[in-house]
């Protein structure tokens, strides 16, 4: 027991030193968390797969579950109606293209039939936020190019959720007509989004009251709990209810409608120290979960490693090709910096999962290859962030800021009204 506690205790200092090397050497952290994996798991075998999976499912929805809350939180309806629909097409072309290539390698190279390699697709064709904007601000590219792929990184991440958990309602189905299934899925989601934002609008409405109350951080995470877990006992999806209440307590002031006939108060939004304090959950959850898939890489099963490659590598391929036909009026650093911030991470890694825990709590196979499917997830997160730091290592002179992000432009690159209108000259 001393032993594992001293363990956890290091892991936590060890996810800081990892993240602080990725602010100085461009490494990602969640690399050098699935290193760490990899060498207690596999190499070491002080821990399998097998010694937990009793917590696996747990963890990874309530990481989920906590991802998901957070970018609705900062998902922001000013940004999203300023970039205006140009950025929403780009991001919606990039992810489309790379859904049908991956499934397409899915079907035809691994033998999946086509709804779970678009199941797969998917999964993996979203990029990760965290990896993708602390990398790109550190980067010399325009303002306007990390500005579009911090809010891609971000869209996409959504997409991949709303996609994915699509696919997962229609098998549980169990129907062939395409009707039927998107009839069920779009009233799933709908009643979801209804929940979870009915629980924003009346938690935001009292939480100036609980702000008075001793602990109170700790209560806006129960109740998200309790929505989560509301929404899934009723038969819809707990993690839109999760992403609707954060998008409803992040942009308050689009939801503070008259609540006096139900004697509460106006909205308020969450301040500086709650916000602070999801991140930081997110962070931990992160940090075990990341050493949870170095883990569970199959290093075993050659084959699944092998089609992890091949995937990514024709991602970034098909990205390659993309920013190549699409940003032809750009500059070679800013088209080689789009090219190659694709990593995948958290969102992908969660998503992997799911289809193997729904398999094991009907009891039956719904979902055919869903351990294969996570497999191979994991594989395409292990190669796409590899391929990613390589290539960022590799252009290390020619793309990386020798100025920190920090001191340019007065202080970050959050996006101003110049911003927003560069990105939508850049998008046409």
């Amino acid at each position: 027991m001393g032993t594992t506690v001293i363990f956890f205790g290091l892991l936590i200092f060890l996810a800081h030193l990892f993240s602080s090397i990725f602010s100085k050497l461009r490494i990602p952290d969640v690399l050098l968390l699935m290193c760490l994996g990899i060498v207690i798991g596999p190499v070491l075998h002080l821990v399998s797969p097998a010694d937990l999976s009793g917590v696996g499912a747990v963890f990874s929805s309530m990481t989920l579950l906590f991802i998901l809350f957070d970018s609705g939180v900062d998902t922001s309806f000013d940004a999203l109606r300023k970039y205006g629909r140009g950025m929403v097409q780009v991001t919606l072309l990039s992810f489309s293209i790379s859904m049908i290539a991956v499934a397409t390698i899915a079907h035809f190279y691994v033998g999946l039939e086509w709804e779970s390699a678009l199941l797969l697709g998917a999964m993996v064709s979203g990029t990760a936020a965290a990896i993708v904007i602390p990398m790109v601000r550190q980067m010399r590219a325009s303002t306007k190019t990390r500005t579009v792929l911090s809010l891609e990184s971000a869209v996409s991440g959504v997409l991949c959720i709303v996609i994915s958990l699509a696919f997962m309602e229609g098998y549980k189905m169990g129907s062939i007509n395409l009707g039927t299934i998107v009839g069920g899925v779009l009233s799933s989601f709908l009643m979801a989004l209804l929940i979870g934002a009915v629980g924003g609008v009346v938690w935001a409405s009292v939480l100036d009251r609980i702000r008075k109350r001793q602990h109170s951080l700790f209560l806006t995470p129960a109740l998200l709990l309790v929505i989560y877990g509301l929404t899934e006992l009723l038969g819809f999806s707990g993690a839109i209810a999760a992403l609707a209440a954060g998008i409803v307590m992040g942009n308050s002031n689009y939801f503070d409608i008259p609540l006096s006939k139900l004697g509460m108060r106006r909205m308020h939004p969450l301040e500086p120290q709650e916000k602070s304090f999801f991140k930081e959950l997110v962070f931990i959850f992160k940090t075990f979960f990341f050493v949870y898939i170095g883990i569970c890489i199959p290093f075993t099963n050659v084959m699944a490693l092998l089609y992890g490659f091949v995937i990514a590598m024709a991602l970034f391929v098909v990205r390659f090709i993309l920013v190549a036909v699409v940003g032809r009026e750009n500059t070679k650093e800013d088209r080689l910096v789009v090219s190659m911030m694709i990593p995948k991470g958290l969102v992908s890694a969660v998503l992997a999962s799911m289809p193997e825990q729904l398999n094991q709590e009907l009891g039956y196979v719904l979902i055919p290859g869903a351990t294969l499917i996570k497999h191979i997830t994991y594989a395409v997160i292990f190669c796409s962030i590899v391929i990613c730091s390589l290539l960022v290592l590799a252009t290390r002179k020619r793309l990386i800021l020798e100025t920190p992000p920090e001191k340019e432009n007065g202080g970050g690159f959050a996006p101003n009204e110049e911003n927003y209108n560069e990105i939508n000259e850049w998008i046409e």
